[in-house]
């Protein structure tokens, strides 16, 4: 996932990631899912609808972190116009402010997020998991990561 600017791109999803997406966000909505799956709702910064998508979120030292595998995605692009993301399971909703985490910050929670995660992220990520830290170091201005603050 190269760049060729400041402003990193993204890995659009395959018909059948989104149709994967769109069962399983279902799926999470509905409270199923392993305790890492939620749903992200957040509104378009465009057209002002709720727009959802399936997440891991990655809990580290009692902290939440998003991270986005597949680079500036939409929801990415959303979350940071509004500066903030609803997180849903089943019936519980709650509500988050977005802080941008730092390049220099992201190579431990890219880490760790690929290897929580690597059956459903590695396709993404240049690198295999358990991979040394340092690594991650080049690959963070691809990789947006959000810290979550409760609302």
């Amino acid at each position: 996932m190269a760049t060729n600017s400041s402003t990193p791109v993204f890995r659009r999803p395959t018909a059948m990631e989104r149709a994967f997406n769109r069962l399983f966000g279902f799926l999470v909505g509905l409270g199923f899912g392993l305790k890492h799956n939620y749903l992200l709702q957040v509104r378009g910064r465009k057209s002002g609808r709720l727009c959802s998508t399936p997440i891991d979120l990655l809990e580290i030292g009692g902290k939440r972190f998003l991270v986005a595998p597949r680079g500036r995605t939409q929801w990415v692009r959303n979350a940071e116009a509004a500066g903030e993301v609803t997180l849903k399971k089943g019936r519980s909703r709650q509500s988050y402010r977005l802080q941008p985490v730092a390049d220099p910050e992201k190579p431990e929670l890219l880490k760790a997020y690929l290897d929580s995660f690597k059956t459903t992220v590695q396709r993404y990520f240049p690198v295999p998991a358990g991979s040394a830290v340092q690594v991650f170091a080049s690959l963070a201005a691809n990789y947006p990561v959000f810290e979550l603050t409760e609302r």
